[in-house]
């Protein structure tokens, strides 16, 4: 009799030690989440157009804005070479524009916590002055206005990555426990990579619309050397994305080897890290391309794009960081605190 109060005793100590979600708890329908993924993927294509826009250098193609050639959509611009490409990645951005709308409706209908519902509204803020850059790129034939467009671009797409992770959480609601130092040590890490990748991406917007893409045209040397003369615009900003990619990649293998040694054994968490190590792999392969075939259009489109899929990925390890905390506390619905159950003080991922 006394084994079996001490087994019941020892089951309630477990049951309290690794529940965390709050009562209040409150996450988002599997449909929003299935469509913010849906959000994501479609402006993953619209980066890609953009890309090649600028990879073929046709992004004066249409040479007014709101409209294309006095309409809203030329006859024919199909077969126009430069203008479909441009045109296209016009009518792609409108198509997303119209997908955010829906998103910002889904986060304010669907979610109690009103940190996420803002979300969506940001989301759509930022697809409208995406698009006004775009048009300002134009009209203004401003390469500067080009540079803040594609890297604009880039934080766009993370923060919507972002909400998708957010709205995915539902799918994550069983956590163990950290030491609250492991998760800190993950959190300064992840936030690293993402500043780390981000710079990398405007250092590589700035080479693009400077056409300093084969400014140094050998690899893995650069003219033959370890550091280039920096003798020109071309060369330094050019070096520079190389010099800073070393940067990325020891981020990357850091980030990597803490969720390795912490949470190695967490299934989620593990196709993060090798996922991190793959794409910065395949980054380094699609830049070496870029530079052994000219700048061919595929390698180098494809060569932005992954960049946007590192920095999508390193974006979800920070939502798992720093969200799964106090019970998922910031799920709670917003409540007064009279009516707030207490949360679980460790930190869980």
């Amino acid at each position: 009799m006394r084994g079996l109060q001490i087994s019941g005793r020892l089951l309630s100590r477990c049951k309290t030690r690794t529940s965390t979600v709050n009562p209040s708890t409150h996450f988002a329908p599997r449909s929003l989440a299935i469509y913010s993924w849906i959000v994501v993927l479609a402006t993953s294509v619209l980066i890609f157009v953009g890309a090649m826009v600028t990879t073929k250098d046709v992004g004066m193609a249409v040479p007014d804005w709101p409209l294309s050639f006095g309409s809203v959509n030329p006859p024919g611009w199909w077969h126009m070479e430069g203008v479909n490409w441009e045109h296209g990645h016009r009518l792609m951005g409108s198509i997303i524009g119209l997908l955010v709308i829906g998103l910002c409706v889904g986060q304010w209908r669907s979610h109690r916590q009103s940190w996420i519902k803002w979300l969506g509204v940001i989301a759509l803020v930022a697809v409208i002055l995406q698009g006004i850059m775009g048009g300002l790129r134009v009209t203004q034939i401003s390469l500067t206005w080009a540079i803040f467009h594609g890297c604009f671009a880039q934080a766009f797409f993370a923060l919507l990555v972002a909400i998708a992770a957010i709205n995915s959480a539902n799918v994550s609601s069983r956590f163990t426990t950290q030491t609250a130092s492991k998760l800190k040590g993950l959190r300064i890490a992840s936030i690293a990579f993402f500043a780390a990748i981000y710079g990398q991406l405007i250092i590589g917007a700035v080479m693009r619309h400077h056409k300093a893409g084969l400014a140094i045209p050998d690899f893995p040397l650069a003219m033959g050397r370890i550091i280039p003369p920096l003798d020109s615009f071309g060369v330094m900003i050019h070096f520079a994305h190389r010099a800073w990619a070393l940067v990325v990649i020891a981020a990357g293998l850091w980030v990597a080897v803490v969720i390795w040694r912490n949470w190695g054994r967490r299934p989620q968490m593990a196709l993060i890290a090798h996922g991190i190590v793959l794409l910065l792999a395949l980054q380094v392969t699609l830049g070496a391309l870029t530079i052994w075939h000219q700048r061919a259009e595929i390698p180098t489109t494809l060569h932005v794009i992954n960049g946007a899929f590192v920095l999508g990925l390193s974006m979800v390890l920070i939502v798992r960081a720093f969200l799964f905390v106090s019970g998922n506390a910031l799920f709670a619905a917003d409540a007064p605190a009279k009516h707030q159950q207490p949360a679980l003080q460790d930190a869980a991922v």
